[in-house]
């Protein structure tokens, strides 16, 4: 058994949460500086240009990415063998948003409830998704998560009956939809399977996978390629001024689902979708 203090949660999830809001992941800005290359759109490419500055802005003052410093989300992988000391670990995890938020000084835009309003004024709680795995170590992926493009993510709950280009014109329409309020170009994280709530769980891990890695099936690393190929000839481009590239990339993951069914949930990201990673 291994223990851990969940001071080192606290600290690492503060660090997480101010690194990810200030710096992409390479392979995402790398693409996006790519992108700007590749557009013939002279509109989105001045676009593009304004992206890379913005990024480079952000990297040098180390201020965030984006105004919408986002909802704390936070996957946690812990292995069977580790045992938390000295506190409560979920106290640890918004002491670590919390002070990320204050200290980093970073919007706060949670409310204590979803009706009745009124700001936590330190973005806490955190949105935690826990799961036990095998080891004696503990992966912690944040990913903070802004609402103009969370609000265009879409979940549907189709019959087996349904067929693989039912699925892509879901995905298509979706972002079609969305238009320019999700800040394109867009990173579109789509689960398949499970049910109604681990099927959009599925989408929102997606969202975490690294642009550069392409799903390890042969049909779904193909099915994701299609999917982009269609999205980007919506001609909607950077910030929806047109152009050739709506969507930077699209992940998929999937997971086993009930023989009458076939969820589909598109979860929306931003060309600043954001997520960092540490293993303790």
């Amino acid at each position: 058994m291994r223990e851990i203090d969940v001071s080192i949660i606290e600290k690492a999830v503060e660090e997480l949460f101010i690194s990810a809001n200030a710096e992409l992941p390479s392979s995402l800005e790398n693409l996006i500086k790519a992108s700007k290359e590749k557009e013939t759109n002279e509109t989105a490419k001045n676009i593009f240009c304004d992206m890379c500055r913005n990024l480079d802005v952000a990297r040098e003052n180390e201020i965030p990415i984006c105004q919408d410093t986002g909802m704390a989300v936070l996957f946690i992988e812990i292995g069977q063998d580790v045992h938390f000391i000295n506190g409560s670990l979920n106290d640890a995890i918004n002491n670590g948003v919390r002070k990320a938020y204050l200290d980093g000084k970073m919007r706060c835009s949670i409310v204590k409830d979803p009706i009745l309003r009124g700001n936590t004024n330190d973005n806490t709680p955190a949105l935690v998704h826990y799961s036990i795995v095998d080891g004696d170590k503990v992966k912690l992926t944040a990913a903070p998560k802004g609402f103009g493009s969370e609000n265009m993510s879409k979940i549907k709950m189709f019959t087996p009956s349904a067929t693989e280009e039912d699925i892509i014109n879901f995905v298509v329409d979706t972002v079609k939809t969305a238009d320019a309020n999700p800040c394109p170009p867009v990173v579109l994280g789509v689960g398949i399977g499970s049910d109604f709530e681990g099927c959009a769980i599925l989408s929102k891990k997606a969202l975490t996978r690294d642009i550069s890695i392409s799903n390890g099936n042969k049909y779904y690393k193909e099915l994701e390629e299609k999917m982009l190929t269609e999205i980007n000839k919506l001609n909607i481009g950077a910030q929806g001024f047109g152009g050739d590239i709506t969507a930077l990339k699209v992940n998929i993951e999937t997971a086993p689902t009930h023989i009458a069914g076939l969820p589909v949930a598109v979860n929306v990201g931003c060309h600043v979708t954001r997520h960092k990673e540490i293993v303790l």
